[in-house]
């Protein structure tokens, strides 16, 4: 399984939402938290080409964007051959 990487912050649902999903699927990952470490926010901008909002959801290298996105990812079956290539 390729390693899942999620930049938040404390107080954000959409962040809360992403984690609970992977969490449910038993899919370990890291979390930055960018209040907590705001000199990783210009890493997570840069590997997520321009994006400044969290979450930043990564498998692996691929950028999966945010929880609309990670759940999208879910509903259309394509999240688990995603984490397993």
């Amino acid at each position: 399984m390729k390693p899942v990487e999620i930049y938040t912050s404390p107080l954000c649902g959409f962040c809360n939402a992403a984690k609970r999903l992977l969490n449910e699927k038993g899919i370990d990952f890291t979390e930055v938290d960018v209040l907590k470490h705001p000199e990783r926010k210009a890493e997570m901008i840069q590997r997520a080409n321009g994006g400044r909002t969290v979450p930043q959801i990564f498998v692996g290298e691929t950028h999966v964007g945010g929880c609309d996105d990670l759940y999208a990812l879910e509903q259309s079956g394509k999240l688990d051959p995603l984490l397993a290539a």
